[in-house]
């Protein structure tokens, strides 16, 4: 058995909790932080997310493949109740039986699947509360160093595999060494490429995940409000007629803001929202997603991502929104035009613009069938003044080979959550966590006693 109080050290490349503060949350306006406040520091980008916990083993991972179905639900459970015991409401959306069957029976009728999630909404400003009190319960028992970028995983012995190989430590940008006997991976949809060149370099088998592009679409909150009352958010699936492609509902955010996120090089969208009724507004926003696979030779999902979103980027600068009505008449919104539709913009900064330029025929296709076939579920979804903003994209990075711990190739190497291809969530991130955690503990830091799971490729779902 591992020693129960081993010495832990987590490196942060943000800053602490307490001193994150994203200009943009204040003025509307993004300026560029380097790193981005809103995905990297204490945290991740879940510190400033919409704080939706989803309580279902079908939504946010795919952790099933490595622990089954019964060990997962088990996790969900045990990462809810810590998320309880500091300060997450007790209050449950979607688990009443018969809400659920209506909403799925209506949502077939329309050509929609619909897939049933228990929400525990916390907001984003109660999930800064909670996260915040996590990092107060780790002072004095875990070393903490922030403002703290890893350049480089340290790695002794020779081959390719588990054989001889083992993990030793990290290397940070100032040059710093950090000896340890198991390092955990936790790099988040911002640190997703550097940890794929990392796996690569050290020879770590990977298998591409899909790449989710689309756009975040903003309604005025009374089209959704008989839905969102009941389920808060409802998860669904779409089939586009056109190319079969898999269209999905992402993150909706019953009266709240859209906002951006930073990663670097490239800026995408996405979407909040408060607890607090004073902070809400008169709009819904939810993301629909496109996911697309791959076929060789192409194996950069992440890179081929980037530059969509580097389009848009370029043509709006950072952020397009249009009109839907706009966008089916084959013309630019304008700022008149918007200030004439019912909806406004809760992205302040975004450009007018015409997102038929930076997003491909085929993902565009796909969306304007999803918000037809949602309109006739939920009249108003898809209309003129409806808005449309892009890009938003979705990195899961590339999944390594792991064991059921969680563990790689290189002995002692763990890699958990969205940045490492295995979750898409702040729960199954979670989730991953624990696994990692607990192999660490009951193994010595060595090889789980299972058999080594597949990088198993992508093959749809939900968030």
């Amino acid at each position: 058995m591992a020693d129960q109080n081993a010495d832990v050290l987590l490196l942060e490349k943000g800053c602490d909790i307490r001193a994150r503060g994203c200009p943009a949350r204040r003025t509307g306006r993004c300026v560029h932080c380097d790193p981005c406040d809103i995905t990297c520091g204490w945290g991740g980008a879940g510190a400033f997310s919409d704080g939706k916990l989803t309580l279902s083993p079908e939504v946010g991972g795919w952790l099933e493949d490595y622990v089954g179905r019964e060990t997962l639900e088990g996790l969900i459970a045990d990462a809810d109740a810590v998320y309880r015991r500091y300060g997450a409401p007790e209050r449950l959306f979607g688990d009443n039986d018969e809400d659920v069957s209506e909403w799925r029976l209506r949502a077939l009728r329309q050509g929609l699947k619909l897939v049933a999630s228990p929400i525990r909404h916390m907001g984003t400003e109660r999930c800064t509360e909670v996260l915040t009190r996590m990092r107060d319960a780790l002072e004095g028992r875990v070393q903490v160093l922030t403002d703290t970028l890893v350049d480089s995983l340290l790695v002794a012995g020779e081959g390719n595999g588990s054989e001889g190989r083992r993990v030793t430590g990290v290397r940070t940008a100032d040059g710093d060494e950090f000896r340890a006997a198991a390092v955990v991976v936790a790099p988040g949809r911002e640190g997703a490429g550097w940890f794929l060149a990392e796996a690569r370099r050290l020879q770590i088998p990977v298998a591409n995940n899909a790449v989710d592009i689309g756009v975040r679409v903003e309604v005025p909150a009374v089209v959704l409000e008989e839905v969102t009352a009941q389920l808060y958010e409802p998860k669904l699936l779409y089939t586009s007629r056109t190319f079969e492609d898999q269209v999905r509902t992402f993150c909706m955010n019953p009266r709240g803001e859209v906002s951006k996120e930073n990663y670097g090089d490239v800026v995408t969208v996405n979407g909040h929202s408060y607890s607090d009724p004073s902070r809400q507004t008169l709009f819904t926003n939810f993301a629909l997603l496109v996911s697309t696979r791959f076929t060789e030779p192409f194996d950069e999902p992440i890179i081929y991502g980037k530059s969509i979103a580097r389009l848009a980027n370029v043509l709006g600068e950072d952020i397009i929104v249009q009109r839907l009505g706009d966008l089916r008449d084959g013309r630019r919104s304008t700022k008149q035009r918007l200030e004439r539709g019912v909806v406004r913009p809760t992205l302040r900064d975004a450009t007018p613009g015409d997102l038929s330029f930076v997003m491909p025929y085929r993902h565009l296709s796909d969306i304007v069938e999803m918000l037809d076939a949602m309109d006739k579920l939920l009249p108003g979804v898809a209309g003129r003044d409806t808005l449309l903003y892009g890009v938003e994209v979705k990195f899961y990075s590339s999944r390594p080979l792991l064991d059921r711990g969680l563990q790689t190739p290189v002995k002692g190497l763990y890699s958990i959550g969205d940045g490492a291809g295995v979750t898409r969530g702040v729960i199954q991130a979670s989730a991953s966590g624990l696994i990692a955690a607990r192999s660490i503990l009951a193994n010595g830091n060595g090889r789980a006693p299972a058999e080594q799971a597949s990088p198993l490729p992508y093959a749809g779902g939900v968030d």
